[in-house]
């Protein structure tokens, strides 16, 4: 039987769900990064990263690229979790900025996740609201896809997780493993 590890680092909640679904269908219970050893790299078939985007940075790739030497020979995915809508240009840049080097190979997969300002750090509530006001002064037509979702999203509380967008990434698990 393949063995599978699931980590995530999930700074909202969205990220750790992601996981959560992944090991509900994997028969797997997923681990936080905070708690993952480097000894179930090594005992693992097959490592799946579930991380937020924060920032344009994918948490919890440093605990990969801190265990690049026992990912050789691993399937090995990242599952990235934002709030905009899917973006093939955005996850391009993702890849190319953070999935080279010691980490080049590694696919790169994407799901929706959520939006709710309530439990937002002030930080980044700030941050947010200072998007927003330069965002708001740009006609649609010119936004970029993540603006036009920070458009709709600010000021409610929005969840886009959906195991659909997991789809990809089982077929990639499962491929050439039957």
């Amino acid at each position: 039987m393949e063995n599978i590890l699931i980590i995530y680092k999930s700074k909202y909640g969205a990220a750790r769900e992601y996981a959560q679904l992944l090991g509900k269908a994997l028969d797997t219970a997923p681990v936080s990064v905070d708690q993952a050893k480097s000894q179930m790299v090594t005992s693992a078939d097959t490592i799946i990263l579930c991380g937020g985007i924060y920032a344009s940075s994918i948490a919890g790739l440093s605990f990969l690229k801190k265990n690049t030497a026992l990912l050789s020979g691993k399937k090995t995915a990242v599952f990235a979790v934002g709030a905009s809508p899917y973006d093939q240009k955005t996850l391009e840049e993702l890849k190319k900025r953070h999935l080279s080097g010691a980490l080049e190979g590694i696919p790169l997969f994407y799901g929706r996740g959520a939006w709710n300002e309530e439990i937002m750090t002030v930080k980044d509530k700030f941050l947010c609201s200072m998007l927003m006001k330069v965002v708001s002064k740009k006609p649609a037509e010119q936004c970029e896809p993540w603006e036009l979702a920070l458009k709709e999203a600010m000021g409610k509380k929005c969840s886009w997780v959906d195991e659909k967008y997991l789809e990809p990434l089982y077929k990639y698990i499962h491929k050439d493993t039957r």
